[in-house]
């Protein structure tokens, strides 16, 4: 097992309360307030693209002309919170609301890789289980309280900003504990995607398949007749379901984690199916959103593992993942979403999830053939 120092994990788990708090405040909360200061579904999943656009598009700049070293990471944490002081001044300006989101995105898509390489390099697979699900409460601390709390789209706007200051007063202490080396632009640039495109192609498509549920699932179920604060212990009981996947994984992750990622992908489809068949139904709901513990949990810890493994350049890869998934595969996820939202919303998701399960069965074929 690695020696941990015993400030390392206290820091880690209070970042990522908080940094999974203001995801949070953000995904859960901010789309309704949007629609209740008069935006137009399509509207906000055009702004809730811009974020994850600029996450796809960092790792490109990173591996040419940038390193991801403690100053960058600590500039990073204070524009997202900056960022979050924006938002409350632009809101009423669709075209300036969405520029303060590109720089929100851009910011959030170089914290949390950098925080990832540390504790991937630091913790054991075990240890990160129980230290990743602080996040997890953050995330489900922050649903709880605003669900019940929540009179107006503006106090979003305010807690966002807290959560964003704690954050970087959490963040900005990790940086002593960074013992990775910083790879120059030079050496990051021969980094290669096409050697395991299917495996890039599959996490797309997966985050794609998330986007209705990240964008819409608050307004999918209110639209049903769920009440917000059902719908809160909704997006609650998912994240219950992932902390005890966080915590109890760590033998799991010991298997083969292609195989993980191949069933996880595959459960997710299942889950956003039974979201179409039944939407009104608060028993399957809160069903399907117990196999969140599968679909993002134990895939991310899987994900993010198996991707540390492929390749050398470690921050770099952990960048283009959350690039990529988060990134890439949100963005198209928000906007798709915003576009087909209705009836048929996560019939869609499902087929796309599907998708990602099939391209992740070659990718498998090509990496035995690539050994052979």
């Amino acid at each position: 097992m690695k020696p941990v120092n015993r400030f390392l994990s206290p820091l880690l788990g209070g970042y990522y309360f908080f940094y999974f708090a203001l995801v949070g405040v953000y995904v859960i909360f901010l789309p309704k307030a949007l629609l209740d200061l008069g935006y137009r579904p399509m509207e906000v999943g055009i702004i809730f693209a811009a974020a994850p656009f600029m996450r796809f598009l960092l790792p490109f700049v990173f591996r040419h002309f940038l390193s991801l070293s403690p100053k960058v990471y600590q500039l990073s944490l204070l524009f997202t919170f900056v960022g979050t002081l924006l938002f409350v001044a632009t809101v009423h300006d669709f075209w300036i609301y969405l520029a303060a989101n590109l720089l929100f995105g851009a910011a959030m898509g170089i914290s949390l890789p950098y925080v990832e390489t540390i504790a991937l390099a630091s913790l054991s697979r075990h240890i990160y289980g129980k230290v990743r699900l602080w996040g997890s409460l953050g995330f489900m601390g922050i649903a709880l309280w605003l669900g019940k709390v929540l009179e107006s789209p503006y106090e979003a706007l305010y807690y966002l900003s807290v959560v964003a200051f704690l954050t970087l007063i959490f963040g900005t202490m990790l940086t002593r504990y960074d013992t990775i080396s910083h790879s120059t632009a030079q050496e990051d640039a021969s980094f290669s995607l096409t050697r395991y495109w299917a495996f890039w192609i599959s996490i797309f498509l997966m985050q794609v398949g998330f986007g209705g549920f990240y964008n819409f699932f608050t307004i999918y179920e209110t639209a049903h007749g769920i009440s917000l604060e059902m719908t809160s212990w909704m997006w609650s009981f998912g994240v219950i379901c992932e902390i005890f996947m966080y915590y109890f994984q760590g033998p799991l992750l010991q298997r083969n984690l292609l195989h993980i990622l191949q069933f996880a992908t595959l459960i997710t489809a299942f889950r956003w199916m039974v979201l179409y068949l039944f939407p009104d139904s608060i028993t399957l709901t809160f069903a399907s959103q117990s196999l969140h513990a599968i679909g993002f949990a134990l895939y991310h810890t899987a994900a993010i593992t198996y991707v540390f493994s492929l390749y050398t350049q470690k921050k770099l890869a952990q960048q283009f993942f959350l690039g990529i998934a988060f990134g890439l595969g949100g963005s198209v996820g928000a906007v798709l979403s915003g576009q087909v939202y209705g009836e048929y919303l996560f019939l869609i998701e499902s087929i796309i999830t599907f998708m990602a399960f099939a391209v992740l069965l070659i990718h498998q074929k090509r990496k035995e053939s690539i050994r052979i």
